[in-house]
């Protein structure tokens, strides 16, 4: 979290909506400039002057059930300060298919629906217990 005057001054740089848009999915406020969009619509941010070191790149996601691995391999590259310029600007982080590649990029499916689930072949060794009423007399 941060102190109340930098939360009072980027309340007064970014507004109220967007306050409460950040409090609620990122749970800080901040102000920056806006760097790019991606192709899932994942927003991303940065502020040089008044973050502490290492936080001064964020992303606003898309969808509210947010997972890191939504981000395309780029910006992740980006957004964890590997290379200094986003994929917009630099050539060989933007994203070339190669012919074996995946058309898209597929985010982690494990905890969802969607996420591989094993199934077991080998009968279980225990069973539930099922109570069985006797009929009164």
């Amino acid at each position: 979290m941060s102190t109340l005057l930098r939360t009072l001054r980027n309340l007064r740089r970014i507004g109220f909506k967007e306050y409460g848009h950040q409090l609620q999915y990122i749970g800080d406020t901040k102000a920056g400039t806006f760097i790019a969009k991606d192709r899932y619509g994942n927003k991303y941010f940065e502020n040089l002057e008044d973050e502490l070191p290492l936080r001064t790149r964020w992303v606003d996601y898309k969808d509210h059930e947010f997972d890191p691995s939504q981000i395309e391999p780029g910006w992740h590259a980006w957004m964890s300060y590997m290379v200094d310029k986003p994929p917009t600007e630099d050539p060989i982080l933007q994203r070339r298919v190669r012919d074996w590649e995946p058309k898209e990029h597929r985010p982690t499916l494990t905890w969802s629906r969607s996420g591989y689930k094993p199934y077991s072949t080998t009968k279980n060794k225990y069973f539930p217990w099922t109570p069985v009423a006797k009929v009164r007399q």
